[in-house]
């Protein structure tokens, strides 16, 4: 059981850019208050290196509530870190003990490259968006909200698969680098609402064609995706994506 302050030792991956080859730093750091959250704790680290004139750890944050999708890194060689279904903003310190080596380094995947220390490029993730992850409508006024009646069980679906926030925790976490989970999501929410039915098998084949073409690998059913996930989308969602994706290579035209 933590008490209000513990000491702990870090080892932190420490990386200037893309092309150097990186390496764990091992930082003591002691008494950090168990109420603080992981990202706060890095704070204080920062702090502390910035004061004696070592260069901070770079890290990415926004929004620290769960929602942004923008930290991330593997703690102890779990996305997110131990508590499952939450970020790495919602982790506290009261989760670890006195004395505990703590291991932080940034999601390993050849699509994401590191840009320093805990931060990479994901990029990749907004570039598959741009190319299938959205919905053509007219515009003009707000419609009815009633006009298109979709049953609730359809529509608590849809809502489950958008919960994704872009995190990459799937990627980190799958042996195969895969982000069948993030692409199965995206195509999910917008496959099983009438809205996105009219472009469903362009853009099933786009956001397919365009995560080969990032580098990211193939699913092949280990769970982890679905495991380290902070919302738990659940691979039911890769089904889907594969069924969109068969009726689309059957139906349509080449890309």
């Amino acid at each position: 059981m933590s008490t209000d302050t513990i000491n702990i030792t870090l080892k932190v991956w420490r990386q200037k850019n893309a092309a150097d080859k990186g390496r764990f730093e091992t930082i003591p750091v002691s008494g950090v208050d168990s109420h603080m959250s992981f990202l706060e704790m890095l704070d204080t680290v920062n702090e502390k290196l910035i004061l004696e004139g070592k260069d901070p750890i770079a890290f990415d944050n926004d929004c620290r509530e769960g929602i942004c999708g923008t930290c991330g890194c593997v703690v102890d060689g779990i996305p997110h870190g131990p508590n499952k279904a939450m970020t790495l903003c919602q982790l506290h310190m009261r989760k670890f003990d006195e004395g505990d080596v703590i291991a932080v380094e940034p999601w390993r995947s050849r699509a994401f490259k590191v840009l320093k220390d805990l931060m990479v490029d994901r990029g990749a993730f907004d570039r598959i968006i741009q190319s299938g992850g959205y919905v053509s409508v007219n515009t003009g006024s707000a419609p009815d909200a009633n006009a298109l009646p979709i049953p609730m069980a359809v529509a608590e679906k849809a809502m489950d698969a958008a919960a994704c926030i872009g995190c990459g925790a799937c990627v980190a976490a799958c042996p195969n680098a895969s982000a069948m989970l993030f692409v199965s999501a995206k195509v999910s929410q917008l496959a099983l609402l009438p809205q996105g039915r009219p472009e469903a098998a362009e853009r099933a084949l786009k956001m397919v064609a365009t995560m080969d073409r990032e580098g990211f690998g193939n699913c092949s059913n280990h769970r982890s995706c679905e495991a380290a996930c902070p919302k738990e989308i659940s691979i039911v969602n890769i089904a889907r994506l594969n069924r969109e994706f068969f009726k689309a290579g059957v139906l349509s035209e080449p890309i």
